[in-house]
């Protein structure tokens, strides 16, 4: 086998430097774009692929490599990428001209990983009009209210977990885990599971095992996978197992069949994707400013239902899955992690959750937007430490850029050309965000939200491609902060990193050494 993977290795280096070599560089060179040549192979992302840095970075070093340019060359393994800089050529591109980039990138090949492949974060032109019109009721206010309730009671699991654990160093990145986890077995897929007490059940490996790219071989397999799909294949590489799969059509197939069975409702993910998918589902109180309801409502002319197979509709829970696990995993760590390094703002949002429990028996879904500073934390936290790095987009009608810059000639994109719209970097631009290494919630404050120019802040995404989930994240992680800080003074510890460095890592934000901190009882 090792003979085997060299001899490729050594093939794709030939044909790399007789080939796509010359004809990367003759991309960026015939649209007068600038360019950073990087790393034969790996291009721009030779630092993050072994782990000398965050992905991140790594775009963040183009971005500001040219700091006058609206967009640039980012080169990706073999693959060259436009790199969007500037907010108003991000509006064309998710939102005005939004018919021109309707699809995604292939991270996966279809056929190397049919369970990413047929998501709909994956899934390409009308396919992906006829799944967003089947889910976009699932995703309405009035539908995630309903799953309030589940978060609350997990979220009380954790407080009772760490009431009888006071006086220990707190893993904070393990512990948002295991309640995301819940969080979702919970919501969308009627599991009842406390991953505190039962912390090897299947939900909650499986969830590491998707995000943990620990061996070299793993890291290699992701590579190729990625940039090389055609070696991948030959090898027959795939990045999540036949394991995984096998999990959750299983769980969905025997889910479904005992509820119709025995005429169960619940009001989960799994219950609304059978509802939608049988036509049952409509959206209520709708925001028409919603763009993911508006494109949905759009699309209603398609015409008849279509039907879709139990593989794809597995496939949208395992997309919700991961999403919901890691990311909302990471939003919180992060959250928690500045507010132990900044006591002023933890003291600030107390008073303020002191102050509303004083006037409200409970939280629910009614009153949970009275709580503007912890809107500013959470949004804050979103700015500083966004999990969503980039907007790809694939080009799917010919389509022409504005000048790079002021005298340039304008780029003329072709269909399968792919751009980068960048999401940290814009975030953490001191041209949008003064002292942008600053965490300061004020920025988000009614009295200052006017200076945040449009297209600067976007931690799920823009236009109908954005995040299906973004209200559920948002309600996952107010609930938990809420009960947090309401019962904890959350305190630096001898492991607490101040300032917080990004683990080098391909996708996932997450501290060097990790976020640990110690909490006081309030009462």
């Amino acid at each position: 086998m090792i003979v085997e993977i060299l001899v490729f290795i050594v093939m794709t280096l030939i044909v790399y430097y007789t080939y796509i070599h010359k004809r990367m560089h003759k991309y960026f060179l015939d649209r007068d774009l600038k360019y950073n040549p990087g790393i034969p192979l790996f291009g721009n992302v030779f630092q993050s692929t072994f782990l000398k840095r965050h992905m991140v970075e790594d775009i963040d070093a183009v971005y500001r490599e040219f700091p006058n340019e609206k967009y640039v060359g980012y080169i990706e393994g073999t693959s060259p990428i436009i790199l969007i800089r500037d907010p108003e050529v991000i509006k064309h591109i998710t939102v005005k001209d939004f018919d021109h980039f309707v699809n995604h990138k292939m991270f996966f090949p279809e056929d190397i990983e049919p369970m990413f492949g047929d998501s709909i974060f994956m899934m390409k032109d009308d396919k992906w009009r006829d799944m967003l019109t089947m889910l976009s009721p699932s995703f309405t206010g009035s539908k995630i209210r309903q799953m309030m309730p589940f978060m609350t009671d997990i979220s009380k699991n954790v407080i009772q977990y760490l009431k009888d654990h006071i006086s220990e160093d707190i893993d904070v990145g393990n512990l948002m885990r295991r309640y995301t986890n819940d969080v979702i077995a919970s919501c969308a897929f009627g599991c009842q599971v406390n991953s505190l007490k039962d912390k090897e059940n299947d939900f909650y490996k499986i969830g590491q095992a998707l995000f943990t790219m620990n061996s070299t071989w793993q890291r290699f397999k992701l590579f190729f996978v990625m940039h090389i799909p055609k070696v991948a294949r030959l090898l027959g590489m795939q990045v999540f197992t036949q394991e995984y799969s096998s999990f959750f059509n299983n769980l969905i197939t025997t889910t479904m069949e005992h509820r119709e069975k025995y005429n169960i409702e619940r009001p989960d993910m799994i219950q609304l994707l059978v509802q939608a998918s049988k036509g049952n589902l409509k959206p209520e109180n709708v925001n028409i400013k919603d763009d993911i309801v508006v494109e949905a409502e759009k699309l209603k002319q398609h015409g008849a239902l279509k039907q879709w197979t139990q593989r794809e509709l597995a496939s949208q829970l395992f997309i919700f899955f991961l999403g919901g696990f890691e990311s909302s995993a990471t939003a919180l760590t992060m959250c928690i992690h500045e507010l132990a390094i900044n006591p002023v703002i933890q003291k600030k949002l107390y008073e303020e959750i002191k102050s509303f429990k004083e006037k409200n028996s409970s939280l629910v879904h009614e009153n949970i937007n009275d709580l503007k500073y912890l809107d500013c934390v959470i949004n804050e936290t979103l700015r500083r430490w966004a999990p969503a790095l980039i907007m790809d987009r694939v080009c799917t009608k010919a389509y022409e850029l504005p000048q790079p810059r002021e005298g340039g000639i304008p780029c003329k994109l072709r269909p399968g050309d792919v751009v980068y719209n960048v999401v940290n970097s814009i975030h953490m631009d001191p041209k949008y965000y003064p002292d942008p290494e600053v965490f300061d919630p004020d920025r988000f404050s009614d009295e200052r939200r006017h200076e945040i120019k449009p297209f600067t802040f976007m931690p799920f995404g823009i236009g109908p491609r954005a995040c299906i989930g973004s209200r559920f994240a948002l309600l996952e992680l107010k609930v938990l902060i809420y009960h947090l800080i309401l019962n904890f003074k959350i305190l630096k510890c001898n492991k607490t990193t101040d300032p917080i460095v990004l683990k080098p890592q391909e996708f996932n934000i997450n501290a060097i050494g990790g976020t640990w901190v110690r909490l006081e009882n309030r009462y």
